[in-house]
C-alpha cells in the first residue's frame, strides 16, 4: 500500500492507536484492583476517544485530494488534544479492567461497540463493491471501500477512462481482505469483466452510449476495450467521413454504441459513427431544404473515386461525376482535384427522398464549343491531337473540350476494316477533314482517308479487264480468296479460278494470308467497289492439250495421293489429277492400293468441261484377262470346226458292210454285258 506523505495525518493517528494495542498488551499489567466505578470511567473515556478517532478517519477518507496537502501539518498543529489523549491512552490504560467480563457486559460498552462498528463496512472476498478514489499517482489509484484499510489498483486498469479523478466512484472486485503485508487487494478489471457481458447486452437493448478504449488496429477496423471485452469497430463505423489513417485513433478513449452482438461466438460490434449520424441526418434535411438547382456552393473534397468526386457541403455530401469535372476529357478525377481541396460547385440536381445531390464543376465555365471558329465548315482541314483510342475509331481534340471522331472506316479507302490502333495512337498529332458538323448537339465527325484521292474514281483506267497485277492475300473464305491490289482496291479470286488442274477444297491449300499472288482482272463492279480476279487465267487452259493426251483406254503412270471412302485421288503426269473408285483400286493379287503407291492406271472417262478424269488400275489386268479368254475361245472354236469337218467327211465314206459289222459287234458286246450281270 502506498502511504500518505504526511505521517501526522488523521488516518495515521488512527493507525497509531491500533498499533499501540499489541505493545501495551505485552506489558506487565498492574495487580492493583481498581474500583468498578473508576474502571468504568476509564473504559468509557478510551472508547469515546477511539470512536472519535474512527470518525476522523472516515472524514479524511472522503476528503478530496486538494485537502491532502493541508493535512500534511504537524500532529500538534492538527489536533493537540487528540495527541494528548493518545499519549494518555498508551501509558495509563488498564487492560485488565478493560478485558474484565464485568465491563464487557455493561450497557455503555455495548453501546460504544455498536457505534464503532457502524464506522466500518463488512467486505466479503470475491465480491464486487463500489469504492471512492481518494488518491492517484503515476502508477496507482488508491480506493476506499469503507474497510479498515484502502486498496490499491494499477492505473493501467483505467486506460479506458483517462478522465478518472479523485472523488470518482468506481467498481472494484475484492480479491483478498488482507495479503501478506496486511493490504486489501482490489481489482477494477475483474469487476468490469464479471458484469461486462450483461452490461453490453443491456447497452444494446437500451441503445445506451458507452465508453471504450481503442487498443489496436486490425484488418478492416479497430479493437476496442468495452467493459473488459474486446469489441470490433469497423473502419466504416469510425466516422461519417472516410478515414485515411487509422493509427491516429489507437490509444484513444471514445464513446460508442453497441450495434451488433453474436451471442454464440460472444462477438460485439460497436460504432462511433452511429452517435453522430442522427445529428448529421437532421443537418442534411435542413441543408437539402435550402438547396436550389443552379445554386453555387463552396465545398471540400471528401473522397476521390474513379467515377467522380464526393464533396462535403457542410454536413451533406454531393457527387461530381467525372464527366462534370471538365469540358475536356478526364482520365481520372485526381487530374483535376485533390483531397481536402476547397472549391465552388454548382447544384445540377438533387433527390429529396434519397438525399442525393448531383454537382458540377465544369458548368461554372463557358462551354468550349461556344468559342469554336464560326467559319469552320464541312470539308475544311483541321489539326488535332488523339486523346482516346477505341476499336471503332479515335477521338481527336481540336481545342480544349472540343473533340471529333474519326471512325475506322474513315481512316482508309480499303474495304478490309482493321483496328483503329493500326493507323494511329494516343497523343499523335493528325490532320483530318471535317465530314459532319453539328453545333447544336456539339458533335463533329472527321476523316483522314479524304486527304488522299479515291482510287475507284479511275479504276477502269488503272485496272482494266484482262490486266495483270500482283495482289496481297488478306482473307480466306470457303469459296475463295480476298486480295488487296492497293489500299482501297480489293478483289475476290473464286476457288475455281485458282488452278486449272488441282481440285482445291479450301484456299488455304493453295496460298497463305499476307502472301503475294499474281492475278488477272476478270470483271469490275464499280458500284460495290469489287474486282473479280483470277489466277489460273495467267496460263492457257491445259485441258485442250489433256484431251489429246488422256484419251479413253490410254494407260499412264499415277500415284495415289489421297484415299477416302468413295475412292482415291491419283496424281497423273503434267500436274493433273484423276479419280478412281474403290473397285478400280484393286490390284491383281486382290489387295487394295495404298497412299503414295505408284502403279499404272487406264483412263476410262475424260470430261473436258467438268475437268474430270476417271482412271482405273484393275481395268488394265481385267482387260488383258478378257482378251486372253477371247483368244482361247476363238482357238477352241476353230478346233471344233475342224473336227466336225473331219467327222463329216468320214461319214460320207462309210459303206453298208461296215454297218453290218458294227451291228454284229454291238450284239456281241451286249451279250457279254448280260453274262457279267448274271454272275
Amino acid at each position: 500500500m502506498t502511504e500518505s506523505k504526511g505521517k501526522s495525518t488523521k488516518t495515521e493517528k488512527v493507525e497509531q492507536i491500533e498499533n499501540t494495542e499489541k505493545p501495551v498488551r505485552k506489558t506487565t499489567r498492574t495487580k492493583t484492583a481498581a474500583t468498578g466505578k473508576k474502571a468504568e470511567e476509564a473504559v468509557e473515556e478510551e472508547i469515546t476517544a477511539a470512536a472519535e478517532t474512527a470518525e476522523v478517519t472516515a472524514e479524511v477518507s472522503h476528503e478530496p485530494e486538494e485537502k491532502n496537502s493541508t493535512d500534511e501539518i504537524s500532529e500538534s498543529e492538527a489536533d493537540p488534544k487528540a495527541e494528548e489523549r493518545v499519549q494518555v491512552s498508551n501509558e495509563a490504560f488498564d487492560w485488565d479492567t478493560f478485558e474484565s467480563e464485568e465491563l464487557r457486559s455493561s450497557p455503555k460498552y455495548t453501546e460504544y461497540e455498536a457505534k464503532y462498528d457502524k464506522t466500518l463496512s463488512t467486505v466479503a472476498v470475491d465480491e464486487v463493491v463500489h469504492g471512492t478514489v481518494i488518491q492517484m499517482t503515476n502508477r496507482e489509484v488508491v480506493i476506499n471501500i469503507g474497510y479498515k484499510s484502502e486498496g490499491v489498483v494499477s492505473l493501467n486498469e483505467f486506460r479506458y477512462n483517462p478522465g478518472l479523478k479523485i472523488g470518482d466512484s468506481v467498481e472494484v472486485y475484492v480479491e483478498s481482505q488482507e495479503d501478506k503485508k496486511g493490504q486489501l487487494v482490489l481489482s477494477h478489471k475483474k469487476a468490469r469483466a464479471l458484469n461486462s457481458w450483461d452490461r453490453v447486452n443491456s447497452a444494446l437493448e437500451k441503445d445506451e452510449i458507452i465508453t471504450g478504449y481503442i487498443k489496436c488496429r486490425t484488418k478492416g477496423g479497430m479493437i476496442v476495450d468495452v467493459f473488459g471485452i474486446e469489441a470490433f469497430l469497423p473502419g466504416s463505423q469510425i466516422d461519417v467521413k472516410p478515414i485515411r489513417d487509422y493509427d491516429v485513433f489507437v490509444n484513444k478513449t471514445m464513446e460508442f454504441k453497441v450495434v451488433k452482438i453474436n451471442q454464440e461466438f460472444k462477438n460485439v460490434v460497436v460504432s462511433h459513427k452511429a452517435l453522430i449520424e442522427a445529428e448529421l441526418e437532421q443537418q442534411k434535411k435542413e441543408i437539402i431544404a435550402k438547396l436550389e438547382k443552379g445554386q453555387v456552393l463552396e465545398g471540400t473534397v471528401k473522397n476521390i473515386t474513379s467515377y467522380g468526386v464526393f464533396i462535403d457541403l457542410g454536413g451533406v455530401d454531393g457527387l461530381i461525376h467525372i464527366t462534370d469535372l471538365s469540358w475536356g476529357r478526364v482520365n481520372h478525377p485526381e487530374e483535376i482535384v485533390k483531397l481536402d481541396q476547397k472549391l465552388n460547385v454548382v447544384i445540377l440536381d438533387f433527390d429529396d427522398d434519397k438525399k442525393r445531390i448531383a454537382l458540377g464543376l465544369k458548368q461554372l465555365t463557358a462551354h468550349p464549343w461556344d468559342s469554336v471558329d464560326p467559319n469552320l465548315k464541312i470539308g475544311d482541314k483541321i489539326k488535332g491531337k488523339v486523346v482516346v483510342m477505341a476499336d471503332y475509331g479515335a477521338f481527336v481534340e481540336i481545342a480544349p473540350g472540343v473533340e471529333g471522331l474519326i471512325h475506322v472506316s474513315e481512316m482508309s479507302w480499303s474495304q478490309h476494316l482493321r483496328s483503329a490502333q493500326e493507323f494511329m495512337k494516343v497523343s499523335d498529332e493528325v490532320e483530318a477533314v471535317v465530314l459532319t458538323l453539328d453545333r447544336t448537339d456539339r458533335k463533329m465527325s472527321l476523316g483522314i482517308k479524304q486527304l488522299k484521292p479515291d482510287p475507284w474514281q479511275k479504276i477502269d483506267e488503272k485496272y482494266s479487264v484482262g490486266s495483270k497485277h500482283t495482289a496481297k492475300v488478306r482473307n480466306f473464305t470457303n469459296f475463295g480468296v480476298f486480295v488487296e491490289i492497293e489500299e482501297g482496291v480489293d478483289g475476290l479470286i473464286h476457288i475455281s479460278d485458282l488452278s486449272w488442274t488441282r481440285k482445291i477444297k479450301h484456299p488455304a491449300e493453295f496460298t497463305a494470308i499476307d502472301a503475294e499472288i499474281e492475278v488477272v482482272v476478270l470483271e469490275i463492279d464499280k458500284d460495290n467497289r469489287r474486282l473479280s480476279l483470277g489466277h489460273k487465267q495467267l496460263e492457257e487452259n491445259p485441258w485442250d492439250v489433256f484431251e489429246n493426251l488422256f484419251t479413253v483406254d490410254s494407260i499412264h503412270e499415277g500415284t495415289v495421293v489421297e484415299l477416302f471412302e468413295k475412292g482415291a485421288i491419283v496424281a497423273l503426269p503434267y500436274g493433273v489429277e484423276g479419280f478412281a473408285t474403290p473397285k478400280h483400286l484393286v490390284k491383281e493379287d486382290g489387295l487394295m492400293a495404298k497412299v503414295d503407291e505408284k502403279m499404272m492406271f487406264k483412263v476410262i472417262e475424260f470430261n473436258k468441261s467438268a475437268k474430270k478424269i476417271i482412271v482405273s488400275h484393275s481395268r488394265i489386268f481385267e482387260d488383258e484377262k478378257r482378251a486372253t479368254e477371247t483368244v482361247v475361245k476363238k482357238s477352241e472354236a476353230e478346233t471344233t470346226k475342224k473336227a466336225a469337218r473331219k467327222v463329216k467327211s468320214n461319214l460320207e465314206k462309210t459303206t453298208l458292210g461296215d454297218i453290218t459289222d458294227l451291228a454284229a459287234l454291238k450284239e456281241e458286246m451286249e451279250e457279254k454285258q448280260n453274262k457279267s450281270s448274271k454272275k
